[in-house]
């Protein structure tokens, strides 16, 4: 299990001098944020980047994310230019000694809160899923949620979700095959694997169609183009505020095949009404077991990527929510000790 922590550039607070001194950290996992959805990725940029990890004594083997760009989630005549160009910036990034690619399916936005900073008992906030507060939205009047309208301008999010209301989940089906059966060739030729990250939350939101929620989603994928270059980011906080996932076992049953390629690592507290908020990694903070979902990683032989994904904001800490530094260097530390824990002592029961 190779530890990593996500990195935002050089306008990230967190830096990779303080990330490098999180105990048992391997490497880095970042992108690059300035270049526009669609287009290629330029050698020269994910070089400098690569430099600029390396020399701060972190490994930089995982990609997180390149964007797929909605035309071809709406599976437009554009499609196959932009394809083109990802395939191609899939060719670049193997260039450049990459080994994931972490990516979503996902229409309009990739992930969903009601709140970035929900209070918590102990003092520390959070993010936080509201099912009512979604629900008592009027798509018809605009969305106004963290992390909804910051890519977009309201007329051009109203459009979009037009477009989207004409596509409906065995349409983006159709458009996801179309799409792997295009790039994963391409990724097993220059061996990179390609790692699909599941919807979040894990349900239909807003009349949108959600096609990676749950385990019968994810077998179905990774049939479409059945070989390890085509595999999965398994985020355990993502799927685990879906009741009906069961991580450990899908960690078992993937994970066994093996088609993760990358794992994020959370813990979430899942209500029976469909409300989540996301909590310290702890087994005892949330509703996932975490030690056995590390366990399991370690029984199928995962020698793999792994990040603490997002984590609360604590100790009076600033900055982009989900992602300061202490919270998720606790979680590092933690997860890093499970394992430890198992790979030393577990087949002694």
């Amino acid at each position: 299990m190779k530890m990593s922590f996500r990195w935002y550039g050089d306008s990230d607070p967190v830096t990779l001098d303080y990330i490098r001194q999180i105990p048992g950290m391997h490497g880095i996992v970042s992108a690059v944020y300035d270049v526009p959805v669609g287009e290629v990725w330029p050698v020269d940029k994910i070089q400098a980047l690569k430099a600029k990890i390396e020399a701060a004594g972190l490994a930089f083997d995982v990609i997180e994310s390149v964007p797929v760009h909605e035309d071809i989630k709406l599976g437009k005549p554009t499609r196959d230019r932009l394809i083109a160009n990802y395939q191609q910036s899939i060719r670049n990034l193997a260039a450049c000694g990459l080994k994931v690619i972490c990516y979503n399916f996902m229409p309009v936005f990739d992930w969903t809160r009601t709140t970035l900073a929900k209070k918590l008992a102990d003092g520390s906030s959070t993010l936080a899923f509201s099912t009512q507060e979604v629900e008592e939205i009027d798509v018809s009047k605009g969305i106004s949620l963290p992390g909804w309208d910051a890519s977009y301008k309201p007329d051009e999010l109203k459009a979009l979700l037009n477009e989207y209301s004409k596509i409906d989940e065995e349409k983006l089906w159709s458009h996801l095959e179309y799409f792997l059966k295009a790039i994963i060739p391409v990724a097993e030729e220059v061996g990179i694997q390609m790692a699909i990250h599941p919807d979040d939350p894990p349900r239909p939101i807003f009349g949108l169609p959600r096609i990676v929620k749950n385990r019968d989603d994810l077998a179905r994928i990774l049939k479409i183009v059945d070989t390890k270059a085509n595999g999965l980011t398994l985020c355990s906080g993502s799927l685990g505020a879906g009741p009906e996932n069961n991580v450990e076992a899908l960690v078992r049953e993937f994970g066994g095949m093996g088609r993760i390629h990358f794992a994020h690592l959370r813990n979430v507290k899942v209500s029976a009404n469909g409300d989540f908020e996301e909590t310290a990694h702890r087994s005892d903070c949330g509703s996932l077991d975490m030690a056995a979902i590390i366990k399991a990683y370690h029984d199928v032989g995962f020698t793999g990527y792994v990040r603490p994904d997002h984590g609360r904001m604590i100790w009076g800490e600033t900055g982009k929510p989900g992602y300061g530094l202490y919270d998720r260097a606790l979680g590092a530390v933690y997860l890093n000790g499970l394992w430890e824990a198992v790979d030393k002592f577990g087949a002694r029961r």
